[in-house]
């Protein structure tokens, strides 16, 4: 479903990203694993092209993800739920979730999907009129993740989902990541939170210093000396 190819992307003079390689399948979930600093928002920031590649491809389907304009990528079925949630506050979550479903084809089916998003997060059809700023931390995640379903995309991008979240939510989040699969959406999730992602995704990348250091099965991750040694402590 996406394809990204000997990818290389950065700010300005600084390259944060050099010859990524990347795929996936359609009803899979992968995971990109790796510390502060490796590269991990910069990959999804530009697969939704907020950012351009400097070099390399990436196709969505038959679609060519770089030269399409940055605000009708969401038309190839890509929603990016993106760290930090980044809601409008005062809005009401409701009028948050109606942000995400600006296309035109989107706008047509916007009550059934309000249905499926207040069917998955019931404490979202409960807050429908509060303003999400007022929310919990783990109730904006579910708003930021609502307000991408309501594309109806084929492909997830989650940011970081558990950052800055407590425990018990961060377990929340995760089970909720599982829901959605269920549902048969393809997602790719960045994460540092190694163990809980190698739980719910099918594959993973080890991504340090801008590059694929290693890639395999959530088994096989979970099993490596390289990702044992270096987060999980053992």
């Amino acid at each position: 479903m996406l394809e990204l190819k000997s990818l290389d992307a950065g700010y300005g003079g600084f390259q944060a990203l050099f010859g990524v390689n990347l795929e996936v399948k359609a009803g899979e979930a992968v995971g990109v694993i790796g510390p502060n600093g490796a590269g991990k928002t910069t990959l999804m920031r530009v697969i939704s092209g907020l950012i351009r590649p400097t070099r390399g491809t990436i196709a969505m389907e038959s679609a060519d993800v770089v030269a399409t304009p940055p605000h009708l990528i969401v038309g190839l079925g890509i929603a990016h739920v993106p760290e930090n949630r980044r809601l409008f506050p005062r809005l009401t979550v409701e009028d948050n979730l109606k942000m995400g479903a600006y296309m035109p084809k989107a706008r047509a089916k916007f009550a059934e999907r309000l249905d499926f998003v207040f069917d998955l997060f019931p404490r979202m059809k409960e807050r429908r009129n509060q303003m999400a700023g007022t929310m919990s931390g783990g109730e904006q995640q579910m708003c930021a993740i609502g307000r991408a379903l309501m594309s109806d995309p084929k492909l997830l991008l989650l940011d970081e989902p558990s950052a800055g979240l407590a425990p018990v939510v961060v377990q929340q989040v995760f089970e909720l990541v599982k829901r959605i699969r269920s549902g048969g959406l393809t997602v790719l999730i960045v994460e540092q939170n190694v163990q809980q992602v190698l739980k719910v995704v099918d594959r993973a990348y080890l991504l340090e210093a801008g590059s694929i250091r290693a890639s395999g099965t959530a088994t096989e991750m979970l099993e490596s000396d390289t990702v044992k040694q270096a987060y999980l402590g053992v």
